[in-house]
Order: C-alpha cells, then structure tokens, then sequence
C-alpha cells in the first residue's frame, strides 16, 4: 500500500491508472494540471508522485523544479511522450527518479513504482519485516512469531505504513493524510480507535509494551528493534 500522487490532465489515463492503482490496494490523489498538482505536493504527503510533463498551466519540469527547490524528495516518476534521450536527460536532470515514455503497460508502472517504494523501506521478496512480524502486502497476510493476524483493511494499511517507516515519529494528522484519503470523513478519533485495534491484535500478550509507541507530545512510531 502507498500513497500516491497522479498529476495528469488526460482524463482516460487518469481513470486506467486510478483503477489499477486502486485495486493493487494504493490510495490514489488526483490532480489535473501543474499549479494543482503543485499544491497537492507541498500540503500533503506522498509516497510517490507520477508526474506528467505537459500539463495546463504549469509544466511537469517547472512543478519538479519548484518541488525540489523547497527540499521536498518524494520519489517522482515522470510520465511523458517524450521519447528522445535529451528529453529524458532534461526529465531526471529536473529531479525526477523514473522516466516512464507513453504509451506504457500499467504493470509496468507499477514495477516503477515497487523499485521507488524498496528504496525507502525494509522490503525483501514482496515482503516486509521487522523483529518477528511479516506482512505480505500482495496477500495482505500478517504474521507474528510464526501466527497468523486477522487484520481489518485499514488497520492493515496502518501497519504497513508504520513497517514501511520504522523508528520514524509521526503526528495523528501526519499518519491520517497518508492513510486515509485526503476528502474521506477520517478523525483523530477515528484513527486512535483502528490504532488502539492494531495494538492489541499484534501484542504478544497484554503486558507486553507496545511496538507502535506513544511519544508523548509528538506522535507515534513504530520500534523496530522490539
């Protein structure tokens, strides 16, 4: 599961790479042109950006330009159909960490998008793993000490999203603008409830202290040398 930016004015791509996006299990932010885009890089986070090179209003180049300028390093995959190698070499000098050449193969894609997500996670075979939990995300399968933990979606998505980013803290609002969707009814309440769940399922026992911690005044992190 990641979280991920689709800036693209076409709108028959937006809807095949929405979909296939959404059923590998991603949550998918949509926007249309370059300025729009833009505001959604900076307000919210990411875990990938796929950036088309020509949109309305502001380039992709310009956008990646601006992004990086105010120190900003989400993976971005750049989307073009522009094929010529000084085409490519202007894309990757402007930031970009992919350049994808239309028209594409959506698997494709999403292999793209699996090597940008290795690079900053602990992921070995399709599978993530800290201490004695596994999760296998294509199967949405969870163990711990060899058990297998019946998860709902979302506190599933919440694991995985801790896994993916270990020993890092992260504020209530910060975990929810990256697993949730920016317009769905999600509350603080909400997420401490699916948190509070999570906690309990994957404990060894009732004693035993929490692997995603509470560090008081800041957020939450998940320890990943318990």
């Amino acid at each position: 599961m990641a979280k991920i930016l689709l800036v693209e004015d076409d709108s028959s791509a937006v809807q095949f790479v929405t979909s296939w996006l959404t059923a590998e299990r991603h949550i998918v932010e949509v926007a249309r042109d370059g300025a729009e885009g833009l505001e959604f890089m900076l307000i919210s986070e990411f875990d990938v950006i796929l950036l088309d090179w020509d949109l309305p209003i502001m380039s992709g180049q310009e956008v990646l330009k601006q992004y990086r300028a105010k120190g900003h390093t989400t993976p971005v995959i750049m989307l073009t159909a522009k094929s010529d190698i000084n085409d490519k070499e202007v894309g990757l000098d402007s930031g970009a960490d992919d350049y994808l050449t239309k028209p594409y193969a959506l698997m494709e894609l999403s292999a793209r998008i699996r090597v940008q997500l290795r690079r900053s996670s602990k992921q070995v075979q399709n599978q993530l793993v800290s201490g004695d939990i596994t999760i296998i995300p294509d199967q949405m399968r969870v163990t711990r000490a060899s058990k297998d933990i019946d998860l709902l979606p979302k506190e599933f998505s919440l694991l995985e999203f801790f896994m993916r980013n270990p020993d890092r803290v992260f504020s209530a609002e910060a975990i929810m603008q990256r697993v949730w969707q920016s317009e769905s009814d999600a509350t603080t309440d909400a997420f401490r409830s699916c948190l509070k769940r999570l906690r309990q399922k994957i404990a060894l026992s009732a004693e035993e202290k929490p692997v995603i911690e509470t560090i008081h005044g800041a957020g939450y992190r998940f320890n990943s040398r318990s």
